[in-house]
């Protein structure tokens, strides 16, 4: 068949950069084409594997989700590299949710239509809580890089998750925020994404009061409307909190310590929540952010010989440095394309993605739960020198 293909290319003419052939020829030719038009078909190029992406391009939480798209860009290109899957090349198709559950859900609406079954995303907890009956409804399957919501944990669905969910990594920070000597803290979290911040407020609450602490101000705000943060700062002194807690997204986060820097106490332990571990952190806040810490998906100093290729590839490609969702975003990507080279056809894709494992991720091999949640560690970074350390 590929010898009858390239010859067929070849009679017909300029598809490939060739002169048409002369028209006599054609005409002689012609019987021989009737002729071989019951095996014309298997030359056509396969119909590519579609995979679509959920995830904010736009608005304050596009770093977020430009992070996850371009992982999820470069697991496709090392997997068309390697013969995609069953010979058919995989395709990414981007949906940009803009942070807006109505337009989360519109998109969900026209990638079921276009019978794509797989989604990459959504990369924050809130339109995930909001498009989560859609899924359903849909019969769409979605693994999401970055979604840490505890109510989105521990369920046996088609709704997948890579990262370590807000429990695990609430419970670490809080407990190392006790061991560097805060005792009252103060949490100022943005509504806008309520189901990963409400859920991370909540679980700090309870493990820095466990370990001996108080939670002596809980303070909320709507990130998606503008507004001047001065009078969060402000309830924070009047609280005589030692420490703040911001669960945020990098741009807010940037400002509120900015503005705390300023205003408030010189003193204070100032700590993040993963939400805020982007690039744009750093690349925004400059030395302001400066001896900030908070938890992190990923290790950045890994010196595993696939994550640092991974890396430079990264950085030539986009010009920046990969973060929490670009890494996360890869793995899973890389784990849907195995699941979907070894799955049986009568398998469905969940089941296909609980035996497939163990998946070998870009830092360490990694599984699903019995719930579709993966088992992968949490880390504890500082900001130093303009770069993520690992915090001592």
């Amino acid at each position: 068949m590929p010898n009858l293909c390239r010859w067929m290319k070849f009679c017909l003419g300029s598809k490939n950069g060739l002169d048409p052939a002369p028209t006599r020829r054609r005409v002689i030719l012609m019987p021989l084409l009737l002729a071989a038009s019951v095996t014309v078909s298997g030359c056509q190029p396969e119909t590519p594997v579609q995979l679509a992406f959920l995830g904010s391009l736009s608005g304050k939480g596009a770093d977020l989700g430009e992070s996850g798209r371009n992982g999820a860009l470069l697991a496709i290109e090392d997997a068309n590299a390697n013969g995609g899957i069953a010979g058919r090349d995989v395709e990414l198709l981007v949906y940009d949710d803009q942070q807006d559950p109505n337009t989360a859900l519109r998109a969900l609406e026209t990638i079921a239509k276009q019978d794509i079954k797989i989604v990459i995303g959504p990369m924050t907890s809130s339109v995930a809580e909001a498009i989560y009956p859609a899924l359903q409804r849909l019969e769409l399957f979605a693994i999401s890089p970055t979604v840490t919501a505890s109510a989105l944990h521990g369920q046996a669905d088609r709704f997948f998750t890579i990262a370590s969910p807000t429990q695990r990594n609430s419970q670490v920070s809080a407990n190392k925020l006790y061991q560097q000597g805060a005792r009252r803290v103060a949490i100022i979290y943005d509504t806008s994404n309520r189901a990963f911040s409400q859920d991370w407020a909540d679980h700090y609450r309870q493990y820095f009061t466990a370990a001996g602490g108080k939670v002596v101000a809980l303070l909320a705000y709507d990130g998606s409307q503008s507004g001047s943060f001065g009078h969060l700062i402000e309830q924070a002194k009047r609280a005589e909190a030692d420490s703040l807690m911001l669960v945020s997204g990098a741009v807010d986060t940037v400002r509120l310590v900015q503005l705390a820097r300023k205003e408030g106490d010189p003193s204070w332990h100032i700590v993040a929540s993963s939400w805020a571990a982007t690039e744009h952190l750093i690349q925004l806040g400059g030395r302001s952010v400066e001896g900030v810490w908070m938890t992190q998906f990923f290790n950045r100093e890994h010196q595993a010989a696939r994550y640092r290729d991974f890396s430079v590839r990264y950085q030539q490609r986009f010009r920046q440095d990969p973060g929490f969702a670009s890494v996360t975003a890869y793995d899973a990507t890389q784990a849907i394309i195995q699941a979907l080279r070894q799955k049986s056809p009568q398998q469905t894709l969940d089941h296909a993605l609980l035996h497939t494992g163990p998946y070998t991720g870009l830092q360490a091999e990694w599984t699903f739960d019995r719930h579709g949640d993966a088992n992968r560690p949490t880390f504890l970074t500082i900001v130093k020198n303009g770069r993520f350390e690992l915090f001592p």
